[in-house]
């Protein structure tokens, strides 16, 4: 029998699920215990699933995404230009799929 994806997860990770569930699901809320601004939660958390997601799928995580994601974190990005960018990456990244 396969692990629980949560199981799976960090320290770090199953404290954000725990903090979201105690803050009924609220990010405005979830971004107040943080202390950060609404957009960074909503990265780490969009980072989060994204991690939970592939897990479940038993692939790989995108490398570009936990870059974007990092970048937006640090204040270096806005979280709408790394969604752009992370779109436009995966949209090539389809394309070129197709082509070989």
């Amino acid at each position: 029998m396969q692990e629980h994806v949560l199981k799976t997860l960090t320290d770090e990770d199953l404290d954000m699920v725990l903090q979201l569930l105690l803050a009924s699901g609220s990010l405005k809320e979830l971004a107040r215990r943080y202390q950060v601004s609404y957009p960074t939660i909503r990265v780490r958390l969009d980072r989060l699933l994204e991690r939970v997601q592939a897990r479940m799928e038993g692939r790989e995580q995108d490398p570009m995404a936990e870059r974007l994601a990092d970048a937006v974190e640090r204040g270096e990005t806005g979280a709408a230009t790394a969604r752009d960018l992370l779109r436009l990456h995966r949209s090539l990244l389809d394309e070129a799929k197709k082509v070989t």
